[in-house]
């Protein structure tokens, strides 16, 4: 007889605990995992991010394209001025001149070449920032999906001993009045049920605050409505695990932590290049387009449209800059740079040792899990069958209120203790797999 009494009562018990989702059914972690990849705020930022690199990237290629620009200026002269024959006069006069240029990028001291390579890698990186924001949502929805299974289960086994502890009270009323037992005892059986009845709204309480982590991890405006599918881990084999430093080896070369760390350390490389171009000289080629018009009004003036005609110019030149000295800001930017290299080479072994540390964790949490889940399944069966057996005696008057609530007592945190260790172990051994590069699926 394997949990009888119990497990009736859970396998049709209603509907708190699944209730659903307006227009949706139950969540699957995949669901929730696919919802808070759309939906969470700090995924959605680093997609903003993403969208910003690649605006960057835009702008270092476009710096290749010519620069063109027009111009227009109208100008007023009064009082006394030099006139053609070399003698002073009062006069007004205007002019009126446009012109359009364009100036093309020949050599840069290659820093166009080396910004669009660092867009190239911070769009790079911000891609591998974002799959590592998807990453931890991930981890954090499947750990918050497990809270919940595991406070869905507790409040099941809650439930079902308040309701067990209301079926005893009533036959120890009947027993009272067949004068079997005293009033005392049936005082004693009202306060163990008081006692299960605070039980279950504690385990309420926690189910729900576990179903609003989830929720506000998926970005859902209320807990209300919302339930998971529970999958079905009433026993599972426990598998042989593999050492931290075999998972490590596979994890260094796709976590996109390691991955975003390795194109800043490029990029800050490239950087150091870049910087090292100012001592460089750089060559632009101009060219542009001009003409104007001229009057006063002491001389007669050719019309508008001759004088445009008649003084219109054109030009091209190169223009050539040499640095000399620009006050150590040049030597001080490839040292600054320098620095930022050597920092990025420290960033990328923190991130790597940070990666190590949590799977070390992860490995010697999920050996603790498996070592507790075994003994706590020994410990849970063992006090249950106590516990029916004190039950059966209780019910027989063979048993006072006393046994009969340590031996309950006893085996609901039995039960309490194997719960939390299954869902810990089942947890512990997917975050190893995931470090592993494959999905968390329960």
């Amino acid at each position: 007889m394997k949990r009888q009494f119990l497990f009736a009562f859970l396998l049709s018990f209603p509907a708190v605990l699944t209730a659903q989702e307006p227009h949706h059914g139950p969540w699957s972690l995949e669901e929730c995992m696919e919802y808070a990849l759309e939906n969470n705020i700090t995924v959605r930022q680093s997609e903003v991010a993403l969208q910003q690199k690649e605006v960057e990237l835009n702008t270092a290629k476009n710096r290749r394209l010519p620069g063109v620009s027009a111009s227009a200026s109208e100008n007023l002269s009064f009082g006394r001025g030099l006139t053609a024959d070399n003698t002073y006069t009062n006069s007004n006069t205007t002019s009126t001149s446009f012109s359009l240029g364009a100036e093309i990028p020949i050599f840069q001291g290659f820093d166009i070449n080396n910004g669009v390579k660092l867009g190239k890698l911070g769009l790079a990186a911000a891609t591998e920032d974002l799959e590592k924001a998807r990453d931890d949502i991930r981890v954090s929805v499947a750990q918050a999906y497990v809270e919940i299974l595991y406070n869905q289960e507790m409040y099941k086994v809650a439930a079902a001993q308040a309701e067990h502890d209301a079926g005893l009270l009533e036959q120890v009323k009947a027993r009272k009045l067949a004068g079997k037992v005293s009033e005392a005892e049936v005082s004693a059986q009202q306060a163990t049920l008081a006692q299960s009845r605070l039980s279950e709204t504690q385990a309420r309480n926690n189910l729900q605050l576990a179903l609003l982590d989830l929720t506000q991890l998926l970005e859902l405006p209320s807990p209300e409505g919302f339930g998971i599918v529970a999958p079905s881990v009433e026993s599972f084999e426990l598998q042989l695990l593999e050492n931290p430093e075999s998972i490590y080896a596979q994890a260094v070369d796709l976590k996109p932590a390691v991955k975003s760390a390795l194109l800043n350390l490029e990029y800050a490389e490239v950087n150091i290049a870049r910087a090292k171009g100012a001592y460089l000289p750089s060559l632009s080629l101009t060219g542009g387009i001009g003409t104007n018009y001229y009057t006063t009004s002491r001389m007669s003036s050719d019309s508008f449209a001759d004088q445009m005609k008649n003084n219109f110019s054109q030009y091209v030149g190169l223009s050539l800059s040499i640095p000399i000295f620009a006050r150590f800001s040049t030597r001080n930017s490839v040292r600054n740079a320098e620095l930022s290299y050597e920092n990025q080479q420290l960033q990328l072994e923190s991130v790597k040792k940070s990666l190590y540390k949590e799977i070390q964790q992860a490995y010697y949490n999920a050996v603790a899990a498996q070592s507790k889940y075994s003994s706590s399944l020994e410990s849970a069966e063992s006090a249950r069958l106590h516990y029916e057996l004190t039950d059966e005696k209780y019910r027989a008057g063979k048993a006072d209120i006393a046994d009969y609530n340590d031996a309950r007592n006893s085996w609901l945190s039995a039960e309490s203790d194997f719960v939390r260790s299954k869902y810990e172990c089942l947890f512990q051994t997917r975050l190893l797999d995931f470090y592993k590069g494959e999905a968390i699926v329960f």
